[in-house]
C-alpha cells in the first residue's frame, strides 16, 4: 500500500512537472507567436528581404519665361553592403585555412608569381597603392575603407565601423558624389572585383544654373533635399513628390530570389513651379542694387522689388549681397569681409557664433523678413487718405515755417528754414512735414488708423514666401495726436518693403489692394498645368479718381520741380516719392543717432500704371543719406530698362530731344562720297582725314550709342588712323549747357546718362564722366556724362 502511494505521488509530481513545463512552453509560444509576432516577422523579413528607397525627382523651378532657376543634377550615392563584406572575409579565411591544411600535406609547390598573387586575393589579402604612392597589403574591409577615404574624403574609421555591421546590406558612405569621383569608385570596384560589396546608386542633387540670381526668392535645399528657404521651402510639399520602394527577396544564402518575389512601388515625382520672376528684370535689378550698394557704401545691405501693380506678380526681388545657391553654407565675399572685420580667431566659440549669425543673416530676404520705417514715401498714403475722406482738397494752402508744434513737441521739417506757402500737390512733391501733419490732423485719428489698416499695414501681405514679418505699429489706445503727426510722414512704425509696395501699388492701380505673389503655375513633368494663380484683390481702399489725382501729382513732381526729380526717365511718365528715415533702435559706432534708411518708390507709366518699383538702401555711409540722391537715380536706371522691355514705348516730348539716343552706323569700307551722303542722311556732321577714296576707320566706331544731339563723325581715309590728339575736358560739376558746350567745342560727342530732365528746377549737374578729364582721345570720341539733381531735392 505504501509502495503504491509512493508510486502515485511520484507520478503526480512528474505529471505536475510536465503540466508546469507545458504551461511555461505555452506561455512562451503565446508570447512568440501572438504577442511578438510582428517583431519576429519583421526580423525574418529583414533577413529575407532587401528594401531600397526609390527617391522621387524633385520638381524644377522656372522663371516666367520658362528659363530654369532650379533643377536637378545627376550625382551618385556610394553604398556598401557590410554583410557581403563579412561573408567574403569569412570565405577568404576558410579558403586560407583549407590552403594551409593542403600545404601541410604537400611536399612542394609549383606556383608562379602570378598564381601567388591570385591566391593572395583569394585569401582576402589585397595590394593597394594610395595617392601617396605607398603600397599596403590589406584585408577587404580595410581595403574598402582606405580607398573610399582616399577617393571621397570620408572618415576611414567610420567606414570600418559601418563595414562591421552584421545583417546589414545597405550603409550609405557618401551622398551627392560628382561624376569624377563616382568614376574613380567604379574603377576601384572593377579592379578588385567588389561588385557585391560596393555599389553606386544614381541620385539627384539640386542645381541652380544662375548661382546667386534671385537667391533669396528661390531659396535652397538642405543635404536631405528638403527646401529650407525661399520657394524651395514654401512649396516643398509640391516640389518634393513622394518616394517609392524597391523590395527584393533573398534566399538562405543571401542570394537574390527570382523576379516574382520582387515588389516595386513607383516614386511620384514632384511638380514644378513656374514663377512670376523675369530673369532679365531680375538681373537688371541686381546690377542696379550692386551699383547703389557700392557707390553709397551701404552698411546693412540693399533691397529692391519690381511688381506688377495690377496682378501683384513679383517680376523681380533681390537683397544684396546675395547667396551662391550651389554653396549656400559658404559666405560670399561681402559677408566674409564682415566676418574678417571682426578680427576673431577661426575655430573659437566667438568666431563660430559670429560666423553663424552672419550666415543666417546672409540667408534672410530683406524685402520680406525685415522691417523699416518708410519715411516720406508714406506721404503717398497720407495724401491718398486725405482726398478719399474729403478732408483736404487740391486747392488747399499750407504754410511751412520749418516746424510744427504738436502735443507739446516741436516737430521739424527736413527743410528747416521752411517751405513757405504750398498747395496740396506741392506739399507732397516737396515732402513738407508740417503740411503733411496738418493734413493728417484733418483726417483725424480714427479715420487715419482705419485707412492705415485698410491699406494692409496691420497684417501680413500673404506673399508665398516664408518668414514674412508683420508690421510694427501702435495699438489705437496708444495712438496719440503726436503718433498721428509722425505717422503722417512715415515715422515711428515699421513695415516690410513688400508690404509697403503692396500699398503703393493700390494707389497706382485705381485703389485695389492686391496680394503679391511669386507662383504663376504649378505644372507636371509633361508641362500640364495643375494649378494657376489667380490674382487676389483683398479690397478697394481708395477710388479710381483719387488714384489718378495722386498719380498726376507724383508725376508732376518727377518731371517738374519736385523732390523726386532723379527718378525721371526720358520718354515716360513716372510717379515717384523718395524717403529718408531714422533708425531709432540703433546708434552708430560713436553712439550717435546718424544711421538712416534711404528709399524710393515709383510706378509707371503714371497715367496707366503697369509696374511698381521699390529700392531701399540701409545705412548709406558715403556722406549722402537722402533717398532722392541715394535711391532715386537707381530707380530711374531700373525703369529705363524695365519699361521698354515690357513693351511700353517711349513718347518723347520736344524738351527731351537730348535724351533720345542713336547708334552710329558703319562707314568703314564705303566710298568716301557715299560715306558723306550716309552721314548727312543720319544728321551727322563729318570730318574727313586723309586723301584716300575709301573710309578705312571712323570715330565714333560702328555701333557706338550717342545722344541725338551728338553731330560728329570723323572719317579716316588712305593711311590715316585715329590718333589720341584731344584732351577730354573736365565737366564734373557743370550744368548741362556748360558740359555740352565744352565737349562739342573739343570736337567730341556726348552721351547723357542719369537725370535726363537736367533742366528741371534749378538744373542738374554732372556728377561723373567717362573717359576721365585729362585723358587724350581721338576726335569724335563719345564722352558719357551722368547728371543728377543735387539741389531742390527733398528727403
Amino acid at each position: 500500500m505504501n509502495i503504491s502511494k509512493r508510486i502515485t505521488r511520484r507520478a503526480l509530481v512528474v505529471l505536475g512537472v510536465f503540466i508546469l513545463l507545458w504551461i511555461l512552453l505555452s506561455v512562451v509560444l503565446f508570447k512568440l507567436q501572438i504577442l511578438s509576432y510582428d517583431y519576429y516577422q519583421n526580423l525574418v523579413i529583414q533577413q529575407m528581404t532587401k528594401e531600397t528607397t526609390v527617391t522621387a525627382s524633385r520638381g524644377s523651378i522656372y522663371d516666367t519665361n520658362m528659363n530654369l532657376l532650379a533643377g536637378n543634377k545627376t550625382v551618385w550615392l556610394i553604398v556598401i553592403s557590410p554583410q557581403d563584406i563579412i561573408d567574403a572575409m569569412e570565405e577568404a579565411e576558410k579558403a586560407k585555412a583549407a590552403a594551409a591544411a593542403a600545404a601541410a600535406n604537400t611536399t612542394g609547390s609549383t606556383d608562379t608569381g602570378n598564381e601567388i598573387e591570385v591566391d593572395r586575393e583569394k585569401f582576402g589579402e589585397y595590394e593597394y597603392t594610395g595617392p601617396d604612392g605607398k603600397t599596403e597589403v590589406l584585408p577587404m574591409n580595410k581595403l574598402i575603407a582606405r580607398a573610399l577615404s582616399d577617393i571621397l574624403g570620408v572618415d576611414y574609421n567610420r567606414v570600418i565601423e559601418l563595414a562591421a555591421k552584421n545583417g546589414r546590406y545597405y550603409e550609405v558612405i557618401k551622398k551627392n558624389v560628382e561624376k569624377e569621383d563616382a568614376d574613380k569608385v567604379r574603377a576601384f570596384i572593377d579592379k578588385y572585383g567588389l561588385e557585391d560589396q560596393i555599389y553606386l546608386k544614381a541620385s539627384t542633387k539640386r542645381y541652380y544654373p544662375n548661382g546667386s540670381l534671385a537667391s533669396h526668392v528661390i531659396g535652397f535645399c538642405n543635404a536631405d533635399g528638403v527646401g529650407v528657404y525661399g520657394i524651395e521651402a514654401y512649396y516643398n510639399s509640391v516640389l518634393e513628390g513622394s518616394s517609392g520602394t524597391y523590395i527584393t527577396a533573398r534566399n538562405g544564402r543571401g542570394g537574390d530570389l527570382p523576379y516574382e518575389y520582387e515588389t516595386y512601388i513607383e516614386a511620384q515625382d514632384g511638380y514644378s513651379i513656374v514663377t512670376t520672376i523675369d530673369s532679365y528684370i531680375q538681373y537688371e535689378l541686381e546690377n542696379v542694387l550692386l551699383e547703389t550698394m557700392t557707390e553709397n557704401n551701404a552698411q546693412n545691405r540693399v533691397a529692391g522689388i519690381v511688381m506688377d501693380v495690377n496682378t501683384g506678380a513679383i517680376l523681380a526681388m533681390a537683397t544684396l549681397g546675395g547667396v551662391d545657391l550651389n554653396k549656400p553654407y559658404e559666405l560670399t565675399d561681402y559677408y566674409q569681409n564682415l566676418l574678417d572685420e571682426k578680427g576673431l580667431v577661426e575655430g573659437t566659440d566667438e568666431y563660430n557664433k559670429a560666423y553663424f549669425d552672419i550666415l543666417y543673416g546672409m540667408w534672410t530676404n530683406k524685402a520680406v523678413t525685415e522691417l523699416y520705417e518708410p519715411g516720406s514715401t508714406f506721404k503717398i498714403i497720407t495724401t491718398s487718405i486725405a482726398l478719399e475722406t474729403n478732408t483736404s482738397k487740391l486747392t488747399d494752402k499750407f504754410t511751412c515755417t520749418g516746424s510744427l508744434k504738436v502735443g507739446g513737441f516741436n516737430i521739424s521739417c527736413h527743410k528747416t528754414i521752411g517751405h513757405g506757402t504750398l498747395n496740396f500737390a506741392e506739399a507732397l512733391q516737396q515732402s513738407c512735414n508740417p503740411a503733411l501733419m496738418t493734413i493728417a490732423a484733418r483726417i483725424g485719428r480714427e479715420d487715419f488708423y482705419k485707412y492705415y489698416k485698410m491699406f494692409g499695414y496691420g497684417e501680413k501681405t500673404g506673399i508665398d514666401l516664408p518668414g514674412e514679418a508683420k508690421t510694427y505699429y501702435h495699438s489705437f489706445s496708444n495712438f496719440s495726436d503726436v503718433s498721428l503727426a509722425v505717422y503722417a510722414f512715415g515715422q515711428t512704425f515699421k513695415v516690410t518693403p513688400i508690404q509697403h509696395l503692396m500699398a503703393i501699388s493700390a494707389v497706382a492701380n485705381g485703389g485695389y489692394l492686391v496680394t503679391p505673389h511669386i507662383m504663376r503655375e504649378i505644372i507636371d513633368s509633361d508641362g500640364n498645368v495643375i494649378q494657376s494663380y489667380e490674382p487676389n484683390v483683398v479690397r478697394q481702399v481708395i477710388s479710381a479718381d483719387v488714384s489718378k489725382k495722386i498719380s498726376a501729382i507724383l508725376e508732376e513732381g518727377v518731371s517738374g520741380s519736385g523732390g523726386a526729380k532723379n527718378a525721371y526717365v526720358a520718354g515716360y511718365k513716372v510717379a515717384a516719392k523718395t524717403g529718408t528715415s531714422q533708425k531709432r533702435d540703433k546708434l552708430d559706432e560713436h553712439g550717435q543717432d546718424t544711421l538712416r534708411v534711404s528709399s524710393c518708390v515709383a510706378y509707371a507709366p503714371a497715367d496707366n500704371p503697369q509696374v511698381a518699383v521699390l529700392i531701399l538702401v540701409d545705412e548709406p555711409s558715403n556722406g549722402v543719406v537722402y533717398g532722392s540722391l541715394v535711391a532715386a537715380p537707381y530707380v530711374s536706371k531700373l525703369l529705363s530698362f524695365v519699361l521698354p522691355y515690357i513693351g511700353i514705348e517711349p513718347q518723347y516730348a520736344e524738351s527731351e530731344e537730348a535724351s533720345i539716343e542713336k547708334t552710329i552706323s558703319n562707314y568703314v569700307g564705303m566710298d568716301i562720297e557715299a560715306a558723306k551722303a550716309a552721314a548727312q542722311a543720319a544728321e551727322l556732321e563729318y570730318i574727313v582725314v586723309g586723301d584716300g577714296s575709301e573710309v578705312v576707320a571712323q570715330s565714333p566706331s560702328s555701333g557706338t550709342i550717342v545722344s541725338k544731339i551728338s553731330k560728329l563723325v570723323v572719317l579716316y581715309t588712305g593711311t590715316e588712323e585715329p590718333k589720341n590728339t584731344v584732351e577730354v575736358p573736365d565737366v564734373v560739376g557743370k550744368t548741362a549747357e556748360a558740359a555740352n558746350r565744352l565737349i562739342i567745342n573739343k570736337k567730341l560727342n556726348i552721351r547723357i546718362a542719369g537725370a535726363a530732365n537736367y533742366a528741371s528746377g534749378s538744373g542738374a549737374t554732372v556728377v561723373s564722366q567717362s573717359p576721365a578729364a585729362g585723358t587724350f582721345v581721338p576726335e569724335g570720341t563719345v564722352i558719357t556724362v551722368e547728371f543728377m539733381h543735387l539741389s531742390d531735392i527733398s528727403d
